[in-house]
Order: structure tokens, then C-alpha cells, then sequence
């Protein structure tokens, strides 16, 4: 059996370099951190070059931002995140969709030009994760140039290969989705003036029946190339009800896709090569926005063989057979992994305009930090279901496991009281032997070993949970860990300890030394999640940039008798309250002020 005090050695080193500015002050609403305040320097040139390349859906921009927008891409920046931790050479792109029939309608409404009214909304998203501390290298929106050409080249491949061929769609199509629909995702429902209407089953969104001459892909070609590809590798979608999902979906005939419209019927998009008077289907032009960030066609081979989709289950149909099906038949690499994550419900209901219950983002971020929704989301957001989401609940998992535990924890280490000298302090292997059973001097009881040995497989634990897209058991295992040292400090309660006796100034500042190397793994495994309460953490602990990488989760070195660097050194300048504790005043209501609901596209 392994010593609980044993050592985890990795092979992958990256530092998470702040700016100077972040290290040393508190931000507590705006994160200043950007692209090029992340420096990897990696000593291991083998792992740091393994590419690593993570998507969220791009958004429509029919409206503004909403928060499950931002548990999108706070989802994908918080993988990216980790695999830089881990000394990946990682790349995260996000964005939004600007063409089709909802935006031209949604434009004209407006009285706008449709490429100002994209423009305005896209900025709007750029803002909220400007806001939200999301780090993506990317940002990929379908007006571009560089999209359309393409765009361009993968329809032009795709008819070359003859996947495409001109014929006549016949059947429903719904606007609000941009999706045509079989029969069998049809429905009956009665309107607001008692009229009957078809409806789309999966959204609720009314249907139309349309009859036009267009391109249809060849879809039904890739069913069974589909079907071996999911058999063959059971990971490919997370979590696994979906993959079992999408198995069910092609078990059925598939039929042959429309690809473009007419342009008499939707001008704002981009045409079909060789024919203007047809435009190509906003699903298939959004999709290759992937393609389009590493810059497909011709630069495109080193990222497109590491490419990871975290995408919501409403568009699962669309990543899992649509964009796989033109993949395949363009001859690419298919995706690595696809991650799906459920939706928000709002006090138990849907997010809906007309509820008036859609959450804005830079509401919450004002009355929770940023800190705060990013670890509400994260650590409640279950991808197998959809979760809910009121005011009460973000306060008391955050006043509890932020403030009160995390935050009490650092601050009780760190006082004065406790720690007069401000440093480090030095670690008594006779008072906490590596074996409980070493010598009859030591002072450390069976509970104790027994959060050390927690602490240690920690890094190894949440490595799993991130690879199968279970941040929030990453998180729940970091607060159990939490827990047990807060529980250790309180059993050993060093404060009744007498400072003029060496023994017990020996055991006290062993129980320190214990409890800061707990929370330096802490700060340090929950840097992708919330980034800046991490630093904050860090930063007080006197860690330095360079000792904050994957690497430096060598816990407890003095235990295995080898050299602790931190042992001795000064802390850092007192930062305050980690985390100031939610009032339920703050806010009036019990959601923040409306954001106008749109879904998330490609």
C-alpha cells in the first residue's frame, strides 16, 4: 500500500504567467486577464506541443446573451483552461452565427442593415465573456471573409465528390430552429387563438410546410459509416445517454438533407458556388466555422486531428450526424470528443421571453462575482440533466463552500494569531510521521492520515472527472477535500497550543504547514474553474506564477522526507476576504433583470 503522503509526478509542466497587476489586486467583477497574459513555458517539449483544440456552438445572434450561453463557454474555457495546466498546447475558439431566415427577419424588424444588427449583438457576447473571464484564443463570427472562403471550399469539395446534387425538398421546416423536420418530429398543437398548428415536437417552435428546388447532401449515404464510427468508440460522446441517443436516432432511414434555399426566399447568407440564386443552409455554413479558425483549407491538419465540441443537447442532432455526415464525405478527420451539457430552467421552468425569466449574465456577475456564477454553474451544472437556477441557491452554495469553508479555512491559516511570523512554516516529521505507526511521538490521529491521503489522489480524481466532462465532480471532490481539512485544523486546534513550548510550537506550525499545502493544491487544481479566487488563494500562500502548474502538485514533499521550496518563505501580502458572503438584500427579486432569449447555434 502506497504511503497517504506520497508523491504525484507528472510529466507536463505549463505556468499559468498572470499579469503582475492580477496578482496583486483583487478584481472582483471585471477580469483583466486576457490572451496574452497566459505564458506557457513547458519543460516538456514532447507534451507541450500536443495540440489540444476545444469549441463551443457559435450563438445566434437573433438576441442577446443569456446564462446558458455563458455555461457554454464557461464549460469549453475551463477544459481549455485545464489542458493548459496540463501543458497542452491548446486552442478554444467560440463565436457567433450571423446568417439565415431568423436574422434577416430579426434584422428587418429591427429597421437595421443585418450586418450592423450582427455586429452589435456579436459585440454584446464578446463583452459578457470579456466579463466572465472566458480565455478563448478564437472568435469566429460567419460574416467574416475568411468564413465564407471556407465555406466556399467545403461546398465545392463536397459537390466534386458528388454528395451534392440538385433536387426538390418537400416537407416541414421550422424558422426559429433553422431545421427541417421529418414527419415523425411533427406534432398537433393549438395556438394562442385556438387554431390548430404543426409544431416541431423536440422545441415547441410552429412548422411550415415548403416545397422549393434546392441541393440535397446525401445523407442517407453515411448512416451506416455513422453507426460503426459511434460502435467503434463509445467516448465520443459525453455523457453517454446521448451517445445512446444519436445510436437510437440512426437506427432509422435517414433521408437526404436540403442544403441551400432559395434566395427569393432568404437573401442574408452566403450563395452556393456557381449558382447566386441559391444560398447555402445556415447549418451547414454555421458547422464549418470550425474548419474556418484553423484555417481550413490549407493550414487546417495539426488542430483538426485534436478537435473537442462541447455543444447543448438541443443541437446534438446537428454535431453527431449532420456535421460528422460532411465530414466524412469532405474526407476530414472526424471530432475527438463530443461534449453535451443539458439547459438551465429558471425556478423550474423553461428560460422564456415571455415569463420574463431569462437570466442576463451581467446582472449576476454584478450581485455574485465573477467567481461566484462561474462556480454556481460549474459545480451545479449536471450534463446528463438540466438544472435549475434562482438567486437563493447560487448564495447559499456560495456563502457555504467559497466563504465559509474555502475562505474561513485560508483566513484562519493565514492570521496573524496563528502565524506571527508570516511565513511558511516549517514541517515535524516525529510529530506527523509518513506511517501512523512510525514512533509513538507523533501527534497526527487516523483522521488525519486519512485527509492526507485524500489530498494526495485529489489531482488524479479530477483529471478523471475532466475527461468525462464531470467539472462538477471535480469541484465536489476539491469541497469534500475542503471539508476534512477544515475538520483537521478544528480537531487539532492549534490556537490552544502553547507558543513557549517547543513541542507544541513544533506541532502548530506542523499543522499549518499541513493545512497550507492543502490549500495550494486547492488554489492550484482550481485555477480553469474560477480563476481569479484561485490566484487570490496562490498569491497569499507566497506561490509563485512559475510553481502553479500541473507539475507543482507534489503534495506534502516534507512527509516523504524531500525538500519543501515554500518551507520558510513569506507569505503574501494579506488580500482580504477571499470571498465576501452573499446577501440575500442585494438583489430584488429572486432572478436578475431579463435578457432576451436566443439559442445557441452550430
Amino acid at each position: 500500500m502506497r504511503s497517504p503522503c506520497c508523491i504525484l509526478t507528472r510529466t507536463k509542466t505549463i505556468v499559468l504567467r498572470l499579469s503582475r497587476h492580477a496578482l496583486h489586486r483583487r478584481l472582483p467583477h471585471v477580469y483583466s486577464i486576457r490572451c496574452q497574459d497566459l505564458r506557457c513555458f513547458c519543460t516538456d517539449h514532447s507534451q507541450s506541443s500536443k495540440p489540444y483544440y476545444i469549441t463551443t456552438p457559435i450563438f445566434y445572434v437573433n438576441a442577446s446573451p443569456h446564462i446558458g450561453h455563458v455555461y457554454s463557454a464557461v464549460t469549453a474555457d475551463c477544459l481549455h483552461r485545464f489542458k493548459l495546466l496540463q501543458g497542452y498546447n491548446s486552442r478554444f475558439a467560440t463565436g457567433t452565427d450571423e446568417h439565415g431566415l431568423k436574422i434577416q427577419q430579426a434584422a428587418s424588424n429591427a429597421g437595421k442593415d443585418p450586418l450592423n444588427f450582427c455586429t452589435e449583438v456579436s459585440d454584446s457576447f464578446k463583452h459578457v465573456f470579456q466579463r466572465c473571464g472566458i480565455l478563448y484564443t478564437d472568435y469566429i463570427r460567419t460574416t467574416e471573409k475568411r468564413h465564407r472562403q471556407a465555406v466556399e471550399h467545403f461546398w465545392t469539395v463536397l459537390h466534386s465528390k458528388g454528395f451534392i446534387y440538385k433536387g426538390t425538398y418537400e416537407g416541414w421546416y421550422s424558422t426559429p430552429d433553422e431545421s427541417f423536420l421529418t414527419p415523425t418530429q411533427v406534432t398537433d398543437k393549438t395556438d394562442s387563438e385556438g387554431r390548430q398548428i404543426k409544431v416541431s415536437t423536440e422545441s415547441g417552435h410552429k412548422v411550415e410546410w415548403m416545397k422549393e428546388d434546392n441541393y440535397m447532401f446525401r445523407l442517407s449515404d453515411f448512416r451506416t459509416k455513422l453507426l460503426d464510427w459511434l460502435r467503434l468508440n463509445p467516448n465520443i460522446i459525453q455523457p453517454v445517454n446521448f451517445h445512446h441517443l444519436v445510436l437510437q436516432w440512426l437506427e432509422d432511414d435517414i433521408p437526404d438533407l436540403s442544403v441551400s434555399r432559395q434566395k427569393s426566399r432568404l437573401q442574408w447568407g452566403i450563395s452556393v458556388p456557381g449558382d447566386p440564386e441559391q444560398i447555402i443552409y445556415v447549418w451547414l455554413d454555421a458547422l464549418v466555422n470550425y474548419l474556418t479558425v484553423v484555417g481550413y483549407p490549407q493550414n487546417h491538419s495539426q488542430w483538426w486531428t485534436a478537435v473537442h465540441h462541447v455543444v447543448g443537447k438541443d443541437i446534438l442532432k446537428f454535431h453527431a450526424i449532420y456535421w460528422p455526415a460532411f465530414l466524412l464525405a469532405a474526407g476530414l478527420p472526424l471530432p475527438k470528443t463530443i461534449f453535451v451539457h443539458s439547459h438551465w430552467t429558471v425556478e423550474g421552468k423553461k428560460m422564456s421571453k415571455s415569463l420574463g425569466n431569462v437570466i442576463n449574465p451581467l446582472d449576476a456577475m454584478e450581485k455574485f462575482t465573477v467567481d461566484g456564477l462561474r462556480y454556481f454553474l460549474l459545480r451545479q451544472g449536471v450534463p446528463d440533466s438540466d438544472c435549475d437556477y434562482y438567486d437563493d441557491k447560487v448564495i447559499k452554495m456560495c456563502n457555504s463552500e467559497l466563504a465559509d469553508a474555502l475562505g474561513g479555512l485560508l483566513n484562519r491559516c493565514t492570521a496573524p494569531s496563528l502565524n506571527p511570523t508570516q511565513v511558511y512554516p516549517q514541517f515535524c516529521n516525529s510529530c506527523f510521521p509518513k506511517e501512523p505507526s512510525e514512533g509513538l511521538r507523533g501527534k497526527a490521529v487516523s483522521e488525519d492520515y486519512r485527509m492526507v491521503e485524500a489530498v494526495s489522489a485529489l489531482p488524479v480524481l479530477v483529471e478523471q472527472h475532466f475527461e468525462n466532462l464531470h467539472i462538477y465532480k471535480a469541484l465536489e471532490a476539491i469541497s469534500t477535500c475542503v471539508r476534512m481539512t477544515n475538520a483537521f485544523v478544528q480537531r487539532q486546534a492549534p490556537w490552544k497550543l502553547d507558543r513557549n513550548n517547543p513541542g507544541d510550537q513544533q506541532w502548530l506550525d506542523t499543522i499549518l504547514h499541513v493545512s497550507l499545502e492543502c490549500l495550494r493544491m486547492y488554489g492550484i487544481l482550481l485555477q480553469p474553474m474560477v480563476p481569479d479566487l484561485a490566484d487570490r488563494i496562490l498569491s497569499r500562500l507566497g506561490v509563485m506564477p512559475e510553481e502553479r502548474s500541473w507539475d507543482s502538485l507534489n503534495f506534502l514533499m516534507k512527509c516523504e522526507g524531500r525538500d519543501c521550496g515554500l518551507e520558510g518563505r513569506a507569505l503574501g501580502p494579506d488580500l482580504g476576504v477571499l470571498f465576501n458572503r452573499l446577501e440575500r438584500s442585494q438583489g430584488k427579486g429572486r432572478t436578475p433583470k431579463m435578457a432576451t432569449q436566443h439559442k445557441s447555434k452550430s
